[in-house]
């Protein structure tokens, strides 16, 4: 079994990357239409059809393909929102001209390979505009940041006034010590700006998590909890796993990915780690590893389904 799996995973890849002209050939032959456009007529709309688009792209030997892969990549960096969404006539237009595609004969190809594009780059995007925000430091003597944090305060625990900058009271929320800051060295302001969020956007399900992070079995550390699931997000997110979720959730709105659908994802994975750590009713926090190991397999896993689109609307169950 294991010789089998290796032959498929080494082997077989292999061998496709050097068929792969000849299959096109063949196709193109038969059916008169290029690989694209074999995959945007005939592949489900969603994470199906752009992650083969995309694949696709990146295996394209000509060079007029290849350099505007290069111009994508590099303008994505630093674009605007606004430039963003022009990026898709620019590819259309080349790709049209390098695989001789007349708009007028296949009218269909212009909007379903540049939504396809579209996603694909916008998660590209994404990546930087989230890698930014994990690289930037907390910063005490930043007034922004300062007033984030007081806020995270404020939505989680509206009632009761938080008695000074320093102080025990953060334990309350789930930080460590007397000062949050230190517990945002390793996801930088991309912590903080995912719990804030989750407190803002969804602020019964927020409540909920943290009455059940106070629970005097099973508690744990809500914040430093929901800074684990940043990095989980993150991970997944640059790994490239994520893009399942996010190309489905991006055809299903009709929208670019964005930075709101990153925390969207964020929160669906802290609440339903709150639901997976209830029913899994730990012994004490030191079981938290093996759980959490256990429910970012369990996502993996969903994102591997091409049709997975994680639910963002977050229920909050009266019981």
């Amino acid at each position: 079994m294991f010789l089998f799996d290796w032959i498929l995973g080494r082997i077989l890849p292999v061998i496709f990357l050097h068929l792969r002209p000849f299959i096109k050939w063949f196709l193109h032959t038969f059916t008169r239409l290029s690989e694209l456009q074999r995959i945007v007529y005939g592949a489900q709309a969603g994470a199906s059809r752009t992650r083969k688009v995309e694949r696709s792209l990146m295996l394209s030997q000509n060079i007029e393909i290849q350099q505007l892969l290069q111009e994508l990549d590099t303008a994505v960096e630093s674009c605007s929102d606004n430039e963003l969404i022009l990026l898709p006539v620019r590819a259309i237009s080349v790709v049209q001209h390098a695989k001789h595609i007349k708009s007028k004969i296949h009218p269909d190809f212009t909007p379903l390979f540049g939504t396809c594009v579209l996603q694909i780059w916008s998660y590209r995007h994404l990546l930087h505009q989230v890698e930014r925000l994990r690289a930037e430091p907390y910063d005490a003597n930043n007034l922004v940041h300062e007033q984030k944090l007081l806020e995270l305060w404020n939505r989680l625990m509206p009632e009761e006034p938080l008695e000074g900058r320093i102080t025990k009271q953060w334990q309350e929320i789930g930080f460590q010590g007397d000062d949050p800051k230190t517990d945002f060295r390793g996801m930088g302001l991309l912590g903080l700006e995912n719990l804030l969020y989750f407190s803002r956007e969804y602020r019964d399900a927020a409540h909920h998590v943290l009455l059940h992070s106070k629970h005097p079995v099973y508690g744990y550390t809500f914040a430093i909890v929901g800074i684990n699931l940043t990095a989980m997000a993150y991970r997944l997110l640059k790994s490239g796993d994520a893009k399942v979720h996010f190309y489905n959730a991006a055809q299903a709105l009709n929208q670019p990915c964005t930075l709101m659908h990153f925390h969207k994802f964020y929160c669906y994975l802290l609440f339903e780690f709150d639901r997976f750590w209830m029913e899994s009713e730990p012994t004490n926090i030191m079981d938290f590893r093996d759980i959490y190991q256990r429910f970012e397999i369990l996502i993996m896993e969903a994102l591997h389904n091409d049709k997975t689109l994680f639910k963002t609307n977050l229920i909050v169950e009266e019981v």
